[in-house]
């Protein structure tokens, strides 16, 4: 299952919020992998269409549709510990002060759920 958020980064802060994911999401991210939360990440970047339209797609995929959505007290605990390492920090207020830059980089448009599928050739 995969979770796509979608954003629209605000003028002139394309690259900042491309370094802030680099620095942030992507070694987050490569823990959760090795700590089997996550099967895979990937970030998507695109030119917009419009006023409205999404320019960067941040995208995590999980083993199951319930793992993506359910909550799991050890998968909590396993993500807390993920930032705790990563932010320096178990103090999770200023993790969150670390990050709300981000706020400043990007709008928030959406997220979608989507299922992959591999097509097989026909009989």
């Amino acid at each position: 299952m995969w979770v796509v958020s979608h954003y629209r980064t605000t003028q002139g802060h394309f690259e900042d919020y491309m370094a802030f994911l680099r620095q942030n999401f992507f070694p987050s991210s490569e823990e959760a992998k090795k700590e089997g939360l996550i099967l895979d990440f990937k970030v998507f970047v695109k030119d917009p269409k419009g006023a409205g339209d999404w320019d960067v797609a941040v995208a995590t995929l999980y083993p199951s549709y319930g793992k993506a959505l359910d909550y799991s007290k050890a998968d909590e605990d396993k993500w807390k510990a993920i930032e705790a390492k990563q932010y320096k920090t178990d103090d999770e207020k200023k993790q969150s002060e670390m990050t709300e830059v981000r706020f400043t980089m990007r709008e928030y448009l959406g997220t979608t759920y989507m299922r992959e599928i591999n097509l097989r050739p026909m009989p």
